[in-house]
């Protein structure tokens, strides 16, 4: 497998890279919110009769909240500030690495090291360990490289939950 293609300088794009990183980090944050906005919600309203505890609850409640709305400050302001990083760019992809070209910066990944892979719309976000380390764009790829690439991955058992 050598898959080969270039990344242009749109300013839009270290904004989706950084919104889509960040949303793989922060879900759990969702999760957490929700949680302790529904025990608070349940709490507040089972302590109305004798109100014992209101205040926590209603702290339950705040701290729940502000948990859900973390995740979507995080990638606004991740959007708002990679908006002047762009610069042209690239992957080298074969069956060893993921070599990536961002100005006259290069990195690489083994596929030794990817532990999984997530698809998102824009995106295959390679996970190294439980972070997730860079992503792929496949809709810069064509789509015979796009399945090759998720051929390769589904062989390797990198893609779906785990």
């Amino acid at each position: 497998m050598q898959i080969r293609f270039a990344v242009p300088a749109d300013p839009a794009y270290p904004a989706r890279v950084a919104a889509a990183l960040a949303a793989a980090r922060l879900r759990r944050f969702g999760y957490i919110g929700a949680a302790l906005a529904a025990i608070g919600v349940v709490g507040w309203i089972a302590s109305q009769a004798s109100a014992r505890f209101a205040s926590l609850w209603t702290a339950l409640i705040v701290a729940g909240v502000l948990s859900m709305l973390y995740a979507p400050w995080v990638r606004w302001r991740a959007r708002r500030r990679s908006g002047g990083y762009a610069v042209e760019g690239g992957y080298d992809i074969d069956d060893r690495n993921i070599m990536m070209r961002s100005g006259s910066e290069s990195g690489g990944i083994a596929w030794d090291g990817v532990t999984r892979v997530t698809e998102t719309p824009d995106f295959w976000i390679v996970y190294v360990g439980r972070m997730p380390a860079t992503v792929i764009p496949r809709w810069l790829m064509s789509a015979e490289d796009a399945g090759t690439l998720h051929a390769f991955m589904t062989e390797r058992h990198l893609l779906g939950d785990r």
